[in-house]
């Protein structure tokens, strides 16, 4: 019987999926790095930590990082040297929400969002965010500079608040919902990327919506909410394809991924 696979810890989701290069690079089969891949370049060769930091922050042994971290460079060598598309996409991992402050960060605002906007204990609550501007639903994701997140329990709006995004980019947004214990979010246009990782943080989506927001979360909550569950928007990324996170391909069964929303 072959030996689980422990998922590993990633910070953020990365901001840009896939680079072409200049010429021909279309017709190319793509190199395709995963999200633990991406994570230890991003973390040894961006960051400068050391291979023993890096499995620290990821939650697995150092062999394991070692691997994946060889498999990564492996990969980028022949992008660069046979002029290859690469796409980052799937793989083994869980995005951080910033419990327990397991990168070691005093400043995570992600640690401090998770303790802050902890859900009351009790009755079951559904937390949904909407992207917010102005009493209005913003309508890029990816710029959105506050959300207004709503607990419902028994029917109810039982409490709202608009929380600042924190100067994040679109790229880490989706950790920043999953620190705030979000399960649903309401917004208007929002990339392939950022959906991918919504599904890797366990978030519903419900995009396309315009108007107030308080009326989109009454229209949720009465089940008439008109939606586009088919979204594109190609202002920032190029791929719109499916992205595999680890939940998506029997996480449950065959792996041991600690942190999922």
């Amino acid at each position: 019987m072959p030996r689980p696979i422990k998922c590993r810890k990633v910070c953020h989701f990365p901001q840009t999926l896939e680079f072409l290069p200049a010429q021909g690079g279309e017709e190319k089969a793509p190199v395709i790095l995963t999200i633990d891949e991406y994570e230890t370049i991003r973390l040894i060769d961006k960051e400068g930590l050391s291979q023993e930091q890096c499995c620290e922050f990821m939650q697995v042994a150092r062999t394991t990082v070692q691997r994946v971290y060889e498999n990564a460079r492996r990969k980028l060598a022949s992008m660069l040297v046979d002029g290859l598309p690469l796409r980052i996409e799937g793989g083994d991992f869980w995005l951080c929400d910033g419990q327990n402050n397991l990168c070691g960060h005093e400043g995570c605002f992600k640690y401090l969002y998770h303790q802050k906007y902890n859900k009351p204990k009790g009755d079951p609550v559904m937390r949904v965010a909407v992207t917010y501007e102005d009493g209005q639903i913003f309508q890029h994701f990816g710029h959105t500079e506050q959300f207004k997140v709503y607990d419902i329990a028994d029917g109810a709006i039982t409490s709202s608040q608009v929380v600042d995004t924190n100067g994040s980019g679109h790229g880490a947004l989706a950790g920043v919902l999953n620190a705030l214990h979000v399960d649903a979010l309401i917004c208007g246009g929002i990339g392939g990327g950022a959906q991918a990782a919504l599904g890797a943080a366990g978030i519903r989506l419900y995009g396309g919506v315009t108007g107030e927001a308080d009326k989109a979360v009454a229209d949720l909550m009465a089940g008439k909410l008109e939606f586009n569950p088919n979204i594109q928007c190609s202002h920032h990324d190029h791929h719109h394809g499916e992205n595999h996170a680890c939940g998506e391909h029997g996480c449950g069964d065959e792996h041991h991924c600690g942190g999922h929303h």
